[in-house]
């Protein structure tokens, strides 16, 4: 089981970027945590996937067979928030399954989504419908009441996180406040007018999608659940068309396949733009599709 957990200490970074020094300490931790709970939940635990900014998840094996990951993580308000965005959405038939959780541990067991291709390396010529397929069955999900998150807030917390990105040297210079500003104001107009209300996913990119399989479809993960415009969990995948087939190009699609407003999606794409161009400047993106999401943003 230790050989297993080995990898934990290769890619702490996201770990200690979020959570401070202290996150070194807890990952030393988690080998003897995986396997307390591996011993009284009868897991017999598999290997580690990349540890991500918020957790770390591995394979392992439910005591009945089923394929399972178990994730930890430091924080447990977080882990915890988590659990109840997966209870609201579990009707829906479109996220992993919980078979067991621990919040004061900071551990949870779900299914694993299996085959499990990320939506990005699927055959694209099918995404749009399927895509539409998930967006109807997890927005048919009712608003539990007194939810306390909305779109509101996702959209204020991203903005004040990404935006002090533009101090940076490299992205200040391609990013003036401007345009930044103008991203906020788009990002109001559309708040202001939101008509239709849904619980999103809220952070639907093609990294938490998956592929459940001919008979489930596409599957959601780690879901930032809030309520909100529909067009928002379209979003994502529509700026990612800057690399392939054009934003508006995908726009136009996808708003077909969703019976989505595609002025509306369109106009959510101005506004998310800049922020998958800092990512792009960030992490090596494709020129050509940084200058057409920054031009989308003016």
């Amino acid at each position: 089981m230790r050989n297993c957990l080995r990898g934990h200490r290769k890619s702490p970074a996201g770990l200690v970027s979020r959570f401070g020094p202290e996150a070194a300490g807890w990952l030393d931790k988690v080998p003897a945590l995986a396997a307390r709970l591996a011993s009284r939940w009868g897991l017999v635990l598999g290997e580690l996937f990349a540890s991500g900014a918020s957790s770390v998840v591995m394979r392992c094996q439910w005591p009945d067979g089923t394929p399972a990951v178990l994730k930890l993580s430091p924080d447990r308000a977080l882990l915890s928030r988590q659990v109840g965005m997966l209870r609201a959405f579990a009707s829906s038939g479109r996220v992993p399954a919980m078979l067991s959780v621990d919040v004061e541990a900071g551990a949870m067991v779900l299914e694993e989504v299996r085959p499990g291709t990320e939506a990005g390396d699927l055959a694209q010529a099918s995404l749009p419908s399927r895509w539409g397929e998930l967006l109807s069955a997890l927005h048919a999900v009712a608003v539990p009441a007194r939810w306390p998150w909305d779109l509101r807030g996702r959209c204020e917390e991203a903005f004040a996180r990404i935006g002090r990105r533009l101090a940076e040297p490299a992205i200040g210079a391609r990013i003036d406040p401007a345009t930044w500003r103008r991203a906020i104001e788009r990002c109001e107009a559309l708040l202001e007018t939101q008509a239709r209300l849904v619980l999103l996913h809220g952070d639907l990119h093609l990294g938490n999608v998956l592929d459940g399989g001919p008979s489930r479809g596409l599957v959601a993960i780690d879901p930032k659940a809030c309520i909100g415009d529909p067009c928002f969990d379209a979003v994502d995948y529509v700026v990612t068309g800057a690399e392939h087939e054009g934003v508006e190009v995908r726009c136009r699609r996808l708003a077909a396949a969703c019976g989505l407003d595609g002025d509306r999606l369109y106009a959510w794409s101005r506004v998310i733009a800049p922020m998958f161009a800092i990512a792009y400047l960030t992490y090596g993106g494709p020129e050509p599709a940084t200058d057409e999401l920054l031009a989308l943003a003016r």
